[in-house]
């Protein structure tokens, strides 16, 4: 994520089992936030890779902020057709940046497919949830590699997080 060479690790190898049918408990998580405009929820990809580098670039910059590599999650929310929000987690505030935390309890289904397949994977996870006898509020997806790491590992791995109603 920070400027790396060719020969160098960019995105850490993913591991699916690790983030597959598991319920996480957020308490006030913490992350920071930046929005891009999308057409129709697909975004537009310069605009990523900016976003997250300077996001990236700050993080690093504040000193201790952090998370371990493998733990680092980049977040895409759509609160609507038009708007993507990314979260990066962090282990403290970043100054200069718009700090938020998620709360909540949030169920994680891993899946590896294109952009174009979340919603099928959207619809998984609804049965999934369905069988578990849970109800999904939101989501959140995280994409384990950048496009060029999914091609360097063969998959293009990502982790569907439903935040769910409490019952």
């Amino acid at each position: 994520m920070n400027g790396q060479t060719q020969n160098q690790e960019c995105c850490p190898e993913f591991h699916p089992e690790k983030w597959d049918r598991k319920t996480h408990v957020w308490e006030s998580r913490k992350f920071v936030k930046d929005s891009l405009p999308t057409l129709f929820h697909i975004p537009f990809p310069p605009t990523i890779g900016r976003k997250i580098t300077r996001m990236w670039k700050s993080i690093e910059s504040s000193g201790s902020a952090e998370p371990e590599k493998t733990d680092t999650l980049v977040l895409f929310h759509d609160p609507s057709a038009f708007r993507s929000d990314i979260l990066i987690s962090v282990e403290k505030e970043v100054p200069g940046e718009k700090n938020t935390a998620l709360s909540g309890t949030f169920v994680s289904r891993t899946f590896d497919g294109g952009y174009n397949a979340v919603p099928k994977f959207v619809k998984e996870m609804d049965q999934y949830l369905s069988e578990n006898g849970k109800k999904a509020k939101d989501y959140y997806v995280h994409y384990a590699y950048c496009p060029k790491c999914a091609k360097k590992f063969g998959h293009n791995y990502m982790i569907l997080f439903a935040e769910v109603q409490n019952n």
